[in-house]
């Protein structure tokens, strides 16, 4: 299927944008104003579940059948050796993940996720964004599609992750493309780099910067030029998703990195997206101040591959739970207001 045949389709669909369920909403709201606890009490489950009726269209939202979708590519700019990883471990991680044994199999499995895993070319990586684009207009449609193609209308849930060795510092150069700021502000250790393997990734995003300066600022044209496959296939499932009003999980920096170039243009873009946490990459919280987004979790995460994201549905199930499941006042005889 192509969703986004053009450019033009997926400027588009950015530009229109699906509204919550108002009316539904309100009446989720009302419903916790008569749940037997005090007002507010249960903080942000609360807001979880108003937020979910809104995009489900149900006062008693559920997620029945959820998704954990896993995009890999691989990224030419690695050849600046901005990862203590070769290229080749993204094809060992996604054969991991097939044959069920990588984190992420783990928690989607405790989450009550099914995990679908996308592989975007592995033997033809992205081209080497310091001195060209990173995919050709061709190319970059056809990873949008790969992500939209994840999504149905059937879902309640939608979790995006990642694989891709070198995509922080292509995550990196999609913030500081989209939001401004130095290099230097966005990039982080990623796989584990030392402080002269950052410097380095730095010195490799400014370049790109630098070569891409007179490129239109659109957010097809910031994910084809600095963006990578999978990370444009995030972008793809979370523009279809808002569509189709399914809520999304984004994990972190590298999966919150595909909605900046989208955020950048249309800010409204994130109001379907929860951040399930916040990772240890130094520019994700920064990434999710401009996107508006506060994090489920802080647990010091930064593996990615949608693991963090996994984790909150833990959170966003509890939060259904009490809002379907405990009892109004009226239903449990108690007299006025707690």
């Amino acid at each position: 299927m192509s969703v986004f045949g053009t450019p033009e389709d997926f400027a588009r669909a950015l530009e229109n944008l699906r509204a919550p369920d108002a009316a539904v909403r309100a009446k989720a709201a009302e419903r916790q104003a008569q749940l037997t606890k005090p007002p507010g009490s249960l903080g942000r489950l609360e807001d979880i579940a108003i937020f979910m009726a809104g995009w489900q269209g149900r006062e008693r939202p559920r997620v029945e059948r959820a998704r954990t979708a896993i995009f890999a590519g691989n990224h030419g700019v690695t050849a600046h050796g901005v990862s203590t990883f070769p290229a080749s471990v993204t094809v060992q991680m996604v054969a991991n993940f097939h044959a069920g044994g990588a984190a992420i199999n783990a928690l989607s499995e405790a989450a009550g996720l099914e995990l679908r895993v996308i592989a975007l070319e592995l033997d033809t990586p992205t081209a080497d964004f310091t001195v060209a684009p990173a995919m050709s207009e061709a190319e970059c449609p056809a990873a949008l599609n790969a992500g939209a193609d994840v999504v149905t209308g059937d879902l309640d849930l939608l979790v995006v992750g990642e694989m891709g060795i070198g995509n922080s510092t292509a995550a990196a150069a999609l913030c500081a493309r989209s939001f401004g700021g130095a290099a230097a502000d966005w990039v982080g250790p990623g796989t584990g780099v030392d402080a002269s393997g950052v410097a380095r990734k730095a010195d490799v995003v400014a370049r790109a910067l630098a070569f891409h300066a007179d490129a239109p600022a659109t957010a097809f044209e910031t994910l084809r030029r600095v963006g990578g496959r999978e990370i444009a296939a995030i972008s793809g499932a979370v523009v279809r998703a808002r569509q189709l009003g399914v809520p999304v999980v984004l994990d972190g920096f590298i999966s919150g990195s595909a909605v900046a170039p989208l955020a950048a243009v249309n800010p409204a873009i994130a109001e379907h997206c929860i951040a399930g946490h916040c990772s240890a990459e130094p520019g994700h919280a920064a990434l999710l101040a401009r996107l508006g987004l506060e994090p489920l979790l802080s647990l010091g995460m930064r593996l990615g591959e949608g693991s963090g994201a996994a984790v909150a549905v833990g959170i966003i199930r509890a939060a259904l739970a009490a809002h379907d499941g405990m009892a109004t006042f009226a239903e449990a005889q108690v007299s006025g207001s707690l």
